[in-house]
């Protein structure tokens, strides 16, 4: 008997969708959460029977929150997608089992395997697992873009995998949203420092919750100097990106090229903040 709801997050994904659908087939309760598509988004999630609502999108974080608080879901455990991305046979009845008797857990970290070229992408894949499934309530999400996702209570994790094909849409369209992403978190950085955000390095090395870790991680590496070169010596040899192949080499310079653009993008945004006159007082 499924007891799972979901929850995916759309703009314009008309190629990707069909597939997501088909792989959700096991769901009674699909919501498609759209960011006001123009294309045949919305048609195609009618025509599977998904629920849809329409919301303009602002930041990822706070989409993802209203999603969670104002959409009336029928199951008390959430399985949250994007339309780039596959659930598989083992990983849909993995998760049937596990909200069957999760214990005390309220949330399940699951592995990602993402593709390019045709190549699962086994050693590059900075981060290969996410919280995709947790009960309703017990998530939240944070920052501007590439949001910490804080969960309250115990995580458990699978094995099982689901499909992530972050490239379907073609080169040109990863740079474009790309862009935008590098836009987000350059202004996330520069808020962070200006704002004089918290950072513990005793919480890099010792903290228990994985991602209030990545979140001070996070924050520590951006204080890193030369992190282009940083992330392409971590991913291509520490993590032996090198093992796959060409797919490897070319994910790992577009990686460093992304980090190259959050490093010039936050040096301008600093800039502009420094020459900006103070507005004077009436």
């Amino acid at each position: 008997m499924n007891a799972i709801s979901v929850l995916i997050l759309t703009r314009n994904e008309q190629q990707d969708l069909p597939g997501c659908l088909a792989s959700l087939a096991w769901c009674d309760d699909i919501h498609v959460f759209d960011s006001c598509s123009t294309d045949d988004t919305v048609r195609i999630a009618q025509d599977f029977g998904a629920h849809v609502t329409q919301r303009p999108f602002d930041s990822e974080s706070v989409h993802k929150n209203w999603g969670l608080a104002n959409i009336a879901f029928k199951h008390g455990w959430i399985y949250q997608a994007d339309a780039d991305e596959r659930v598989t046979s083992e990983l849909a009845a993995a998760m049937q089992i596990f909200v069957r008797e999760p214990g005390a857990h309220v949330a399940l970290r699951v592995q990602r395997r993402d593709y390019l070229m045709g190549t699962w992408l086994k050693h590059v894949t900075p981060s290969p697992f996410n919280i995709r499934l947790f009960k309703r309530g017990h998530v939240r999400y944070e920052r501007l873009t590439n949001p910490v996702t804080l969960v309250d209570g115990p995580i458990a994790e699978t094995a099982h995998h689901f499909d992530h094909f972050p490239f379907s849409k073609g080169i040109t369209h990863w740079f474009e949203k790309h862009n935008r992403y590098s836009t987000a978190e350059a202004e996330q950085i520069v808020s962070n420092r200006k704002s004089g955000a918290a950072f513990s390095l005793r919480k890099v090395l010792f903290s228990a919750d994985a991602n209030e870790k990545r979140f001070h991680q996070k924050e520590l590496y951006y204080r890193l100097p030369m992190r282009p070169l940083l992330m392409f010596s971590l991913l291509y040899f520490a993590k032996r990106g090198f093992l796959d192949g060409r797919a490897g080499l070319t994910f790992v310079l577009l990686r460093s090229i992304y980090e190259y653009m959050i490093v010039l993008k936050v040096k301008e945004l600093s800039h502009a903040c420094r020459t900006t006159p103070a507005k004077s007082s009436p």
